[in-house]
């Protein structure tokens, strides 16, 4: 007999265990000679990371899939790993090193530095791949890779060097994100917007060959910045070629205040009339448009700015390049040079007003570039760095999700897709990091660039360059992060060799991921693999929604919102979160999560347990060779039928990534159908003299029982696997782990028998809210009158007269021509049901009642909507707090709505 209560505390971890010693989740576990692939790799979780929302709605649709597909028979391989997480491992590390007051990187050099990281690797790294097991992920844990581990290592060195060899990797000097705290380039994806209020500085930069007068507008033009210090950069003015203002000065110069460097003024559609002034002052080395408006206007690039973000004037050619040499030059130079960029700020603007080149200073409210690890604004900056040609390899991984070779779910990512892929940049992969894959590139004494496999070939390829032994010296810098994992679906299994499970696996089936980082793993990931494997990484992407807090505002640590999936597993148990992501996982909607949900959902669980504990009372055992087609009475027919559409609906919702259908479709049948009624109608059965109805009855239980944890399993792993265990039958063990155990694949159907349970559960559900809304003492028993029953209705009244009493606390059922006086009436089918209220409640204090909660329902309404009226209110509100009432108002109308069907019953029976 099971324990009264479940305890997922004492389950969970000695069901991983059960799962870890029987080795069940390794590749093709469970599986039969020759069956279909089935292969998923796990986005890889940064080294440095610990469990988070969006790593346990990932990993939880995921793991649906993979433990549906295992029980189908599928040779599954579900492929852990994780990410060496460059800027956040060295990070850690640094802090680490700070905190014991030992040497800093630099005094320790890089091979220790990078020995330490590796050590602290080792004792602390990682931690991630315990916590998606205490989910229940079911990884082949066996085979875990890192993407600093030497077989991945020997991937990426293959693929740079033959990328280098084809012409699609190169060096070049751009524009990157540069991060001034780290002293390293970032990625987009590690740039966060912040909104500052800040300033637009307006100023006067006068025209060339005219005197400046501040009174008169003719002799200058207006440009407003938000960062004044990277004026001294500025290369040109741009303005709109279509606007009439500046089209004369088009071709014409202006000059820099204070520095006094010509600046063209050119026509450019970047330029926007109806911003500020409509002119533009361009700093193509220090904005990421000012560069494109350079590129295209062939505008100088003048970089004024040291890797620290601070102003470098001092023996900078392209600064002084074209400038007349004076005293007040110098003295500028002077003044500015090696100053941090936001003291230049405050001396520029300064020194600008007293020129009389200062307009006017306005509030600005904007978003400015932050680095999400060091903190600190970031600086564009013009540096040299490696490129991937990205616009060429994105060629193939466009047409591949244009024919249908790899589908993107919802496909309304889709355009999100081809809108990045189709303007895409050159990919920057190289970062000024110590800690990550050092590019394997060698330079000559002139500059020239070896890039081979191995310092040997390096050396080798120089000597037959030069004519000579020659020496070389290293390229510092790192790959990207996501250079190495642009590669995770093939160098995972194996890749450059030829390893079985290159062969078995590839191409995988469903890459599940979020929609941030479609650009920056799932694209790179289709290029890559269309380039070295000649096919599609993955037939499907599935994208996922963010999980949000109840309110609907992204969570965050500022706003104290963030929600710990490891506090919500130890408070309701890894199956409650699991089941509660699955079933509010809608495509393309957020998941709005509130911990009373999760609540919910293990009191499911609780539901289920309690389900199977009451038939075991009952007598309920597995019987092997109870099949479907025998049972005989009408109620275990119905839950038969059923049980196999719940079966197609779950298969039909895993396999259409519909996971909140599959979960919804489980939850009706289990906690509606079993657990509510089928077992609710057994009771005389079990309780009555019929020993054959009862051992059927039994039998069909114990089955029903065996196809749910199936079901289920998917979803809620850990409790499934203990029920399965422990319900296998006195004496008696089960052939399987459920984990293994085959998927159903029921066709049992009998619709006349689903349709008769089917109208018996709607006339009780009907009676049932009928006196919940009119208010009806549970004890009271009220008469029922049916007018215009068919015959089939008038059989199945008769055939159900216990059951409809028993359940509905119906006195006596009668067939009558009209309604009796003062009765509540609902239509189920044909017929029409009636019961008399007025000896059971008081018509009139009962509608009074109603009234009065009308009344408080219409207040609250009211209030809400005069906020929801105001477009101040929506405008300035927290979306989040919007949300809210507006939910609220729909809550607060949908109540009112069935108090007009009570009132409309009231006035019926009156």
């Amino acid at each position: 007999m099971l324990e009264k209560t479940y305890d997922s505390a004492a389950t969970e971890p000695k069901i991983a265990e059960l799962w870890e010693k029987a080795e069940a989740f390794k590749a093709g576990a469970g599986s039969k000679p020759g069956a279909d692939p089935f292969a998923v790799v796990i986005p890889p979780p940064n080294v440095t990371g610990s469990l988070h929302m969006g790593h346990a709605l990932n990993n939880t649709i995921q793991d649906i899939m993979v433990r549906f597909e295992r029980m189908r028979g599928k040779n599954v391989l579900w492929q852990p790993g994780m990410d060496h997480a460059g800027i956040a491992t060295q990070m850690v590390v640094e802090r680490q090193l700070m905190e014991r007051q030992e040497p800093n990187r630099h005094a320790m050099g890089r091979e220790k530095f990078v020995e330490r990281i590796w050590q602290w690797k080792e004792e602390s790294g990682g931690l991630i791949f315990n916590q998606l097991r205490r989910l229940g992920a079911s990884c082949d844990w066996s085979r875990e890779r890192f993407t600093m581990d030497e077989g991945l290592s020997k991937a990426v060195l293959e693929v740079f060097v033959t990328l280098y060899k084809e012409g699609l990797i190169y060096k070049d000097k751009r524009l990157v994100n540069w991060d001034p705290k780290l002293l390293t380039a970032i990625s987009d994806l590690e740039v966060e917007q912040r909104e500052i209020k800040g300033n637009l500085w307006h100023f006067r930069y006068p025209l060339e060959g005219v005197a400046f007068d501040a009174e008169n507008p003719d002799t200058y033009i207006v440009v407003a910045t938000t960062r004044p210090e990277t004026m001294l950069g500025d290369s040109g003015i741009a303005v709109n070629p279509e606007d009439p203002r500046y089209q004369a000065r088009i071709g014409k110069n202006a000059v820099l205040p204070l520095v006094g460097r010509a600046l063209p003024i050119v026509g450019d559609d970047y330029a926007d009339p109806e911003s500020g002034s409509g002119a533009v002052k361009i700093t193509p080395a220090h904005d990421f448009n000012d560069f494109e408006v350079g590129k295209r206007n062939n505008l100088r690039k003048i970089n004024i700015m040291s890797p620290e973000a601070k102003i470098l004037l001092k023996d900078n050619e392209d600064f002084s390049e074209g400038l007349t040499a004076s005293p007040e030059l110098d003295a500028l130079v002077e003044r500015f040079h090696d100053e941090d960029r936001f003291k230049a700020r405050k001396a520029i603007v300064e020194m600008m007003d007293e020129g009389g080149y200062l307009e006017k200073i306005e509030d600005h409210t904007h978003m400015v570039p932050h680095g999400d690890r060091g903190g600190v604004p970031i600086e564009p900056l013009l540096t040299d760095q490696w490129y991937v040609n990205a616009a060429e390899m994105a060629k193939p991984a466009i047409e591949s999700v244009r024919e249908g070779r790899t589908a993107i779910v919802p496909k309304t990512w889709e355009k999100t897709y081809y809108d990045w892929m189709e303007n895409i940049q050159p990919w920057c992969i190289s970062r000024q990091l110590w800690w990550g894959h050092q590019i394997p590139a060698w330079y000559g004494p002139d500059g020239a660039i070896f890039v081979e496999k191995s310092e040997a070939e390096a050396v080798a390829a120089a000597e037959k360059h030069y004519g000579a032994p020659t020496e070389l010296t290293r390229d510092c810098d790192v790959l990207d992060t996501w250079f190495s994992s642009a590669l995770w679906p093939f160098s995972t299994l194996g890749w450059p060799d030829k390893t079985p499970e290159l062969d078995t696996y590839y191409q995988t089936d469903v890459l599940v991921t979020g929609f941030d980082i479609i650009f920056f793993w799932v694209a790179r990931m289709m290029m890559m693999g269309l380039h070295f494997m000649k096919e599609e990484p993955f037939h499907t992407v599935y994208v996922h929604a963010l999980v949000r807090d109840k309110n609907g505002a992204k969570m965050s640590k500022s706003k104290g919102n963030v929600i710990n999936p490891l506090d919500l597993i130890d408070e309701y148990g890894a199956d409650a979160l699991r089941f509660s992501l699955a079933i509010m996982a809608a495509q393309g909607r957020d998941v709005k999560l509130d911990p009373a949900r999760i609540a919910g959902y293990r009191n499911f669980g609780t539901k289920l347990w309690n389900a199977t504990r009451f038939a075991q009372m009952n007598g309920v055992s597995r019987q092997p060779d109870f099949k479907p087609e025998d049972a005989k009475l009408a109620v275990n027919r119905w839950i038969l039928t059923e049980l196999t559409r719940a079966t197609k609906a779950v298969t039909e919702g895993i396999t259409t990534y519909r996971f909140n259908d599959a979960a919804g479709s489980a939850y009706r049948f289990v906690w509606n159908q079993f657990c509510d009624w089928y077992l609710e109608l057994l009771k005389p059965i079990f309780m009555g003299d019929d020993e054959d109805a009862k051992r059927e009855a039994q039998a069909c239980a114990a089955y029903c029982l065996d196809e749910i944890y199936k079901l289920l399993h998917p979803f809620m792993p850990f409790m499934t696997e203990e029920l399965w265990g422990l319900t296998a039958g006195e004496g008696q063990s089960r052939d399987t782990l459920l984990a293994h155990a085959p998927w159903p694949e029921l066709s049992f159907e009998d619709s006349s028998a689903a349709d008769d349970i089917n109208w018996l559960i709607e006339l009780v559900s009907g009676i049932r809210s009928v006196r919940s809304e009119m208010n009806v003492p549970p004890s009271a028993q009220a008469p029922l009158a049916v007018l215009e029953a068919n015959d089939l209705t008038k059989e199945r009244l008769a055939h159900h007269d216990a059951a409809i009493k028993r359940l509905s606390r119906v006195a006596d059922i009668s067939l009558s021509d009209a309604a009796p006086k003062g009765s509540a009436q609902l239509v189920v089918g044909e017929a029409t049901y009636c019961m008399p209220l007025g000896s059971l409640i008081d018509l009139g204090a009962e509608m009074a009642r109603l009234e009065k909660e009308n009344g408080k329902l219409a207040a609250e309404m009211e209030k809400i909507d005069k906020k929801l009226s105001n477009e101040k209110f929506v405008a300035n509100a927290k979306p989040e707090v919007v949300e809210a009432d507006r939910a609220r108002f729909a809550e607060l109308q949908e109540a009112q709505s069935k108090i007009a069907v009570a009132q409309q019953r009231l006035k019926d029976a009156e």
